[in-house]
C-alpha cells in the first residue's frame, strides 16, 4: 500500500435505528460483487470501533483515492426516508476523535476529510462546493470538526 495521504470519513447511509457493524456492511458490499468490506474501520452507534480491511490492504470506499487512503465509516447518516441527516451519537464522535488521533499520529501528513470532499470540482474554482458533491456523505464538515478537536489537543 502507498503512503496514506487521506483519512476519509463516511457514513453507512442507514437510519439511526439500524445499528449495524462490519459483518453487515461486509455482506452488503459482497452482495455488490466486492471482495470484502470497503472500509478499514466502522464505528457503531455505541462508539464501538470494528476493524474492517487491514490498513495495509487497499480499501474500496472512494473512487480514485483508495490506493492512498484509509476509510472510516460512521453507522447512520440518513433519516428513515433515506434523506441525509447528521444523526451520529456522542459515543460515535468520541470514538472518531480517538481513532483519528491515533491514525494522524501514524500518518502525520494525512488530510482528514469527508467522502463528499473528494467529489470532483466541476466548476474548476479549486473548491468542492455542496452543489458538486456526488454524495452528502458523511453529512457534516469533517475537516472543520476535526480542526476544532485538533486545536483543542
Amino acid at each position: 500500500m502507498k503512503t496514506i495521504s487521506l483519512l476519509v470519513v463516511h457514513c453507512s447511509a442507514t437510519p439511526a435505528a439500524r445499528d449495524i457493524g462490519v459483518a453487515e456492511i461486509r455482506a452488503m458490499h459482497r452482495a455488490k460483487g466486492w471482495r470484502d468490506v470497503g472500509y478499514h474501520y466502522v464505528i457503531r452507534r455505541d462508539g464501538t470501533v470494528e476493524k474492517g480491511r487491514p490498513d495495509t490492504v487497499m480499501g474500496a470506499h472512494v473512487q480514485g483515492h483508495n490506493a492512498n487512503s484509509l476509510g472510516i465509516c460512521l453507522v447512520g447518516g440518513v433519516k428513515p426516508d433515506m434523506t441525509a441527516e447528521t444523526n451520529f451519537t456522542p459515543d460515535q464522535y468520541a470514538a472518531l476523535e480517538q481513532l483519528l488521533g491515533t491514525l494522524t499520529t501514524r500518518h502525520p501528513r494525512a488530510r482528514v476529510c469527508g467522502h463528499r470532499d473528494l467529489s470532483p470540482d466541476r466548476n474548476g474554482n479549486g473548491k468542492v462546493e455542496p452543489g458538486e458533491w456526488v454524495k452528502a456523505c458523511p453529512t457534516f464538515d469533517v475537516a472543520a470538526w476535526w480542526a476544532k478537536r485538533e486545536g483543542a489537543r
